[in-house]
């Protein structure tokens, strides 16, 4: 029974959807126009690179599908301009992992059904901001170091000119994506789970009729690879299901989840403990399995220490989107460096740079949960 869960048909659809946005170009479209709107400036293509994988992040909710996108377009622009390749496979990586916040993320959906009542739209508002925070903690580091030694201090030589009008009208179909996403949500016109299937309908348009960058016979091969992508993905939930089961059949959850609250009273402490567990366990496994085999025991300690749900889902997703991008599996990053080209461990120095950059931003949303619970309190959600 894990996989027979309504709002699970989300997951295959959104990964569709990423696919299809990849296909259909919206990658360079946004580079382009992101390039045009900053101009050439010490740290200028770091700028775009964040830029751009967080609004692909608004598209997909899939980090190594924004990665991967995102890397094919700027990795060359980033080395031509002066950028090291490892630091700029790095940033890419980090910045594609801020897609498991900024809604619709895989990893939320996933989080609102292991956890019973939370509400997904409400998740999917607050992870918005924390995803934002991430972003810019991200961009500081990266516009220092770039400063610092003076990258892309001038315009390439042989470079485009690009315009701001000509670029927004090209990059349009794209920034209207989370848009109608949210908006749709927000307006109560689908559920999360239709608003998938929306986005599907709305890539296939904008790949097919307006960038035309897809064929029909580019739908059929996505449409198998979705399917093999979701395959992998449903056979993990399956079987973490049955790990789930088990575990509570057998009490060994609940002797768990006793132990570590018996650990400390202090939920500052134990929250922190959490969070390290969490941590590692980013760098090492997916967030559907962190999810899914986590949570039974998480649940009792963060209903022990009355936690806020959301705000707990908001921090878990945080810690493994820092583990999408820290070897020794980054899984990000094998993807970034496996298009530039280099050894994953010409990239560990950039990465821990990152890793602390990101983890500021995660004690930030720690210690004051508002940010992450403003946004859906406001929207009238259920926090």
């Amino acid at each position: 029974n894990s996989i027979a869960k309504y709002p699970l048909i989300a997951i295959p659809l959104f990964i569709l959807t990423g696919l299809i946005f990849e296909r259909a170009g919206v990658a360079l479209r946004l580079v382009r126009f992101a390039q045009a709107l900053i101009g050439p400036r010490h740290g200028g293509l770091a700028l775009v690179a964040v830029l751009v994988c967080m609004i692909m992040g608004g598209m997909s909710g899939s980090g190594p599908a924004d990665a991967a996108a995102v890397a094919m377009v700027m990795l060359p622009s980033m080395t031509k301009a002066g950028y090291p390749k490892p630091f700029s496979a790095t940033l890419i990586a980090a910045s594609a992992s801020t897609a498991i916040l900024i809604p619709p993320s895989v990893a939320l959906i996933l989080y609102s059904i292991v956890v019973p009542g939370v509400d997904l739209r409400a998740l999917f508002a607050a992870g918005l901001f924390p995803g934002v925070l991430a972003g810019l903690a991200l961009l500081v580091p990266a516009m220092l170091v770039a400063k610092h030694y003076g990258w892309e201090g001038t315009p390439v030589e042989g470079a485009e000119k690009l315009t701001v009008r000509g670029t927004f009208r090209e990059a349009l179909p794209a920034l209207f994506a989370p848009v109608l996403i949210l908006g749709g949500l927000r307006s109560g016109l689908f559920t999360p789970t239709e608003a998938a299937v929306v986005a599907v309908a709305y890539g296939a348009v904008v790949g097919l009729f307006l960038t035309r960058e897809l064929t029909l016979r580019d739908v059929w091969e996505l449409l198998g690879e979705a399917a093999i992508i979701s395959g992998v993905v449903m056979l993990i939930i399956a079987l973490a299901g049955i790990f789930a089961w088990s575990g509570t059949m057998l009490g060994t959850f609940r002797h768990l989840a006793e132990w570590i609250i018996s650990l400390t009273d202090n939920g500052v402490l134990l929250l922190i403990l959490v969070m390290l567990a969490v941590l590692v366990a980013g760098m090492l496994l997916d967030a559907i399995s962190i999810y899914l085999i986590m949570m039974p025991i998480l649940i009792p300690v963060m209903q022990h220490f009355e936690w806020n749900p959301v705000w707990f889902g908001i921090l878990l997703a945080m810690n493994i989107a820092i583990g999408q991008f820290t070897p020794p599996v980054a899984v990000n990053l094998m993807v970034t460096t496996e298009v530039a080209k280099i050894r994953l461990e010409h990239t560990i120095g950039w990465a821990l740079l990152f890793v602390v950059a990101m983890g500021c931003a995660l004690a930030l949303v720690a210690i004051f949960p508002s940010i992450a619970l403003w946004l859906p309190t406001v929207l009238g959600y259920n926090v």
